[in-house]
């Protein structure tokens, strides 16, 4: 068993159609990119050509939705400790934009809502006070407006219809907090939850209706998942127990099923939302990935869910790796490995230019359209058809937060209200 204990001097540190998108595309263009020369260290690696798709030739399972004669255009934005980077992934990936951002005391978390084309960026101290929320614009490339508070901050969500942001007070925090914050100005409502302590990961459900909250808890005890009304603000159910604390967790879209990954444990869990109970573990050890002795207190750090709820990926910091598992048989048969996918590059590593926290945990993004799979703190970018790594994307070495932006005809269309990669499947 993984020594859940072994890292505490790391919680420490802290085909498109061209005559429709022409105009749109270059306008966009013209929105996104900077001016001067742009650093070659920040220019994505080309490592091997991504598969066509089957379908399209371009994206995978899972696309979005679009209608007839439109196109989509998508944008990864990564964000180190003070800084903003923009990367077009259309075709072969290229930088159109870089620029700083007030927040170099340490990004925790980042959301967006497409019909205002506002990014949301925390940043600032993790625990009892010092926390920071940044309102972005997409399109006009602005900041527009700063809070500070007197809680903590973390990896928060935002409810569909763009009003209400979540904010964990923060793993390191005294109090088991979530606030809730106005997010038209960024200030709090006055109302909070109590979703266990350590406050940390946060996923909001695609019809709004719960706040799923994620409770790092420092203690050795196994936790639980608990789970909020939006309405009411009150808490209504708790799932588990698990392992030990919550670490980065996922849902499907009709919340019938959690996968969650624990402190010290190299692997994750099953649960059915509805009863609360866990349905499987999956302990990656007894699969033959040996576990190492050093290294972060979550080795796995990082699980996303593929948009059409058919794949589960998984972090395997002491193997560099990243394990993809067929999850179409759920809730009657267990998840099933079907590839083992390395790295380019070593996850054993700190983050450089940054303000706290910097080891390399990991984390995991699907593109909503199913065709990549993300590796925060190595920069990977994996094709999902041929499961190989196809490019690199330097900033993302040396952090784990970013998130996909997406315009349909120069229209903001699409900004994931969580950070963590959930299932789209809903009808």
């Amino acid at each position: 068993m993984y020594n859940i204990t072994r890292k505490k001097q790391a919680l420490s540190r802290p085909g498109y159609s061209a005559k429709l998108f022409a105009l749109s595309l270059l306008t966009l263009v013209s929105l996104l990119v900077s001016c001067g020369d742009t650093p070659q260290a920040t220019q994505p690696i080309i490592i091997a050509q991504p598969a066509p798709s089957p379908a399209t030739g371009t994206a995978s399972s899972g696309a979005t939705a679009t209608t007839p004669g439109q196109s989509i255009h998508h944008y990864e934005y990564v964000f180190p400790d003070g800084k903003m980077y923009v990367y077009d992934m259309d075709n072969t990936p290229r930088l159109v934009k870089q620029r700083d951002l007030p927040t170099s005391s340490g990004v925790r978390g980042v959301v967006g809502d497409a019909a205002s084309h506002r990014l949301y960026i925390s940043f600032g101290s993790d625990g009892d006070g010092g926390g920071q929320l940044l309102a972005y614009d997409v399109l006009t490339d602005q900041v527009l407006w700063t809070q500070s508070y007197s809680f903590g901050i973390d990896s928060m969500s935002i409810t569909p219809d763009g009003k209400y942001i979540y904010m964990p007070d923060g793993e390191k925090a005294s109090d088991p907090y979530w606030y809730v914050i106005n997010a038209s100005d960024g200030k709090p409502t006055g109302a909070r939850i109590n979703g266990g302590s350590g406050p940390h990961n946060t996923v909001i459900s695609l019809n709004g209706q719960h706040v799923y909250m994620g409770a790092r808890n420092f203690s050795n005890t196994p936790t639980y998942l608990t789970v909020a009304d939006t309405a009411t603000n009150g808490n209504v159910r708790k799932i588990g127990p698990f392992l030990s604390g919550i670490r980065p967790f996922v849902i499907n879209g009709k919340e019938t099923l959690a996968y969650v990954t624990t402190t010290g444990f190299l692997g994750f869990q099953v649960a059915d939302i509805q009863s609360g109970h866990i349905l499987y573990t999956v302990d990656l050890t007894k699969l033959g990935f040996p576990d190492s002795s050093s290294g972060p207190s979550a080795p796995s750090h990082g699980i996303a869910l593929s948009p059409d709820e058919t794949r589960l990926a998984v972090v395997d910091w002491p193997n560099d790796s990243v394990h993809i598992f067929d999850v179409t048989g759920l809730p009657g048969s267990p998840p099933r490995k079907i590839a083992d996918i390395k790295f380019s590059r070593s996850m054993h590593h700190d983050e450089s230019n940054c303000a706290y926290d910097c080891a390399a945990d990991g984390w995991l993004e699907y593109s909503r359209d199913g065709r990549f799979l993300y590796v925060g703190d190595v920069g990977d970018v994996i094709d999902t058809v041929a499961n190989r790594v196809v490019y690199n994307l330097p900033p993302l070495y040396n952090t784990r937060k970013m998130i996909e932006v997406d315009f349909q005809n120069n229209i903001c269309s699409f900004i994931p209200i969580n950070r963590a990669s959930i299932g789209y499947v809903t009808g």
